[in-house]
This record gives C-alpha cells, sequence and structure tokens, in this order.
C-alpha cells in the first residue's frame, strides 16, 4: 500500500504471522560463535534466531546480485540494486528453500531526495515474512514490473504509479487506480501542495 507523511516515515508494518518474541533479556547470538551469545550489528539485534538464519540464507541465495541484509523492525531485510528487483524476487519465489509465492504487500515511501519501494514478501509453506528494498531516483522514478513474478503486483503499481508517479517498465496497464484521468501531480509526494488543490 502507497503511503506518504509530512513527518519522517515509520516504516512499521504489522506481519500477520509474527510469532512471540524473544525475551527482552535474551541476548542475540552469533551462529559461529561457540563461546555463546556475542554483539552483533544494532540493526539485526531485534531479530529472533529464526529470523536471523532466514536473513543468512537469503543473503547466500542471492548473492549474485550484492543484497545489504538488514532489519525492519523485527523483520529480516535485505536492499538490492533497481535494475535486480525481477530477478531477485524471481529467485526468492522459486527458490525451495526460501519459497516467498506470496506479495503480501508493496510500498513506496518519500525520502524527498529518492523514493523506496518496500516489498514484503510472504512463504506461507515455511511462515516466514522477508522485506525487500530498491531506491529509486527521484528525478526519473522508474523500476521493472513485477507483474511477471506476482500478478498482485499490478494494482500495488498502479498505486504507486498514482500517487508518486513511479513508472513501472513492463506493466501491462498503469492507467489510474485511484485518482482520474487528467489528474495533475502526485499527491503521495510530501512536496505535494494538498492545500492550495481545489477540486471542481
Amino acid at each position: 500500500m502507497a503511503e506518504s507523511s509530512n513527518e519522517q516515515p515509520n516504516e512499521a508494518s504489522p506481519d500477520p504471522v509474527r510469532p512471540d518474541p524473544a525475551p527482552e533479556d535474551s541476548a542475540p547470538v552469533d551462529p559461529s560463535s561457540e563461546d555463546g551469545p556475542s554483539e552483533v550489528e544494532p540493526t539485526l539485534a531485534l531479530l529472533s534466531q529464526p529470523r536471523r538464519d532466514l536473513l543468512t540464507r537469503v543473503a547466500e541465495v542471492l548473492q549474485e546480485y550484492g543484497p545489504k541484509p538488514g532489519a525492519l523492525n523485527d523483520l529480516p531485510q535485505v536492499s538490492v540494486p533497481a535494475e535486480s528487483i525481477v530477478a531477485v524476487c524471481r529467485r526468492a519465489k522459486d527458490d525451495p528453500g526460501l519459497d516467498f509465492k506470496m506479495l503480501l504487500c508493496m510500498s513506496c515511501v518519500d525520502y524527498q531526495e529518492y523514493f523506496q519501494m518496500v516489498y514484503f514478501l510472504h512463504s506461507l509453506e515455511r511462515e516466514q515474512t522477508l522485506v525487500v528494498k530498491v531506491d529509486v531516483s527521484y528525478e526519473e522514478p522508474s523500476l521493472p514490473s513485477l507483474t511477471s513474478v506476482w500478478q498482485a503486483a499490478e494494482w500495488y503499481e498502479r498505486e504507486a504509479h498514482d500517487l508518486f508517479g513511479i513508472a513501472f517498465e513492463g506493466h501491462p496497464d498503469l492507467s489510474p487506480l485511484l485518482l482520474y484521468e487528467g489528474f495533475e501531480g502526485y499527491p503521495g509526494r510530501k512536496e505535494f501542495p494538498f492545500y492550495e488543490y481545489q477540486e471542481f
């Protein structure tokens, strides 16, 4: 779902199949250490051990695309180059060790200097969720469409096109979904003059 706000974006997103979090007093465990708990990157500190294991597996499967691991609150996350998004999502969907067959949600965030597309992928079989992020140019916002990977991407991409002006190359029909033909501007962007707009 596309989103924008005059405040800094809050990227928290509900996880419909989130297990109970680990106790607050339990330190994250480094799987490569035989001495027990050790320090981890601050961005990964909220990930449970199974989710950190998933992030390691994702990094291995997507290694050729240069994924940058991280965390979105307590969800594993990878950032990838825009030109690789279709190949990354296809691999995440088809690899039997990942099995992300569902595009759970897709959103756009306006950071004013650039856009960021955020994809929430879900595996029903494994009950796991992965976040994939891609940075998009503000001057020429364009990305390959994911409609060839998930049909559900069609309306999400039309929404992002309506509200943020992002062009999705290969999309079958980017006609307005929320707005009307001839609407001027992109109301999802922070720069959109809401208080000056008048509807006739």
